[in-house]
């Protein structure tokens, strides 16, 4: 079975563990390092002849169009990773729809495609704020992979479907397409590889619960990683001590593990692996809509 590769576009000020020491007002004061860090993973992937989808971040775009071409035309997939980074369950839906659009719009204008897959910031679509995903079926949005099926501090729902499925909403149906995570019991999942996931735990971890998706569960692995996890030389803005390790330990083990993994097991796109026209298991059936 192909896995799916997906890269979020931002820099290493964006994270959500380095919002309580920069806020957004300064990320244009900060030396940017997304081009460097961008091309670490763009020469990663052209060596292993794999292609990814980019989620990415419409900040970023707005401010280096020619970094989205680039990934574009190396034959990457091209997604959408929010305009500001903020997390969906702090915005009114008003607010999420502007920024989605807006996010859109500067990718397409960077890329010169539209973006048709979206990635909420730390995974923040979770119970309290499935009411975006109706909202990103009106913006255009056929596909999502914002519903991270685990126990977290800040996302998931841990009862949530591990494989591929349409969620119905009255602005129409969205796949989502939920990070890699195993099931441990009816309503618990652990996560199985990407960020912080794929840098702590041990490869022989994430090479056995890729298998156990692929074999037992039928269904596709998708891991993520992000440029600035692959450039150790990076400025340490975080502050706290799980703040820094969440966002800091691991980042020399990165680049050797995702290449481990390329040569291991194959990936794909999204859109390759899981094209919005395929066949899928509906979560709600119509005229129930999400609550």
């Amino acid at each position: 079975m192909t896995n799916i590769l997906t890269i979020d576009v931002e820099d290493y000020f964006h994270p959500t563990e380095v919002s309580t020491s920069v806020r957004g007002s300064q990320w244009d004061a900060l030396p940017s390092r997304v081009e460097h860090a961008t091309s670490l993973v763009l020469d990663l992937l052209a060596e292993a002849g794999v292609r990814a989808t980019f989620f990415v971040l419409g900040w970023v775009a707005s401010r280096h169009p020619a970094l989205i071409r680039r990934i574009a035309e190396a034959g990457h997939e091209i997604a959408c990773h929010s305009f500001s980074h903020a997390l969906v369950y702090s915005l009114t839906p008003q607010e999420f729809r502007e920024d989605t659009r807006d996010a859109a719009d500067a990718i397409a204008q960077a890329a010169g495609v539209r973006p048709r897959a979206y990635r909420a910031p730390s995974f923040s679509i979770t119970s309290r704020s499935l009411w975006a995903l109706e909202i990103l079926a009106e913006c255009g949005f056929d596909t999502d992979s914002s519903i991270y099926p685990v126990r977290h501090d800040r996302y998931g729902i841990p009862s949530h479907p591990v494989f591929p499925h349409r969620i119905y909403t009255p602005s129409g149906p969205i796949l989502e397409v939920p990070p890699a995570a195993v099931p441990l019991s009816p309503r618990r999942n652990a996560p199985a590889g990407g960020g912080a996931y794929l840098r702590l735990l041990p490869s022989a971890y994430v090479a056995a619960g890729i298998r156990l998706l692929n074999n037992t569960h039928n269904a596709p692995a998708c891991i993520y990683a992000h440029p600035w996890e692959f450039d150790p030389a990076q400025p340490r803005l975080a502050s706290g001590a799980i703040a820094r390790i969440r966002t800091y330990l691991g980042l020399h083990s990165m680049a050797p593990k995702l290449r481990r993994l390329l040569a291991s097991f194959p990936f794909d796109t999204l859109g390759a692996v899981c094209p919005p026209a395929g066949v899928y298991p509906l979560l709600q059936p119509p005229g129930r809509g999400i609550s």
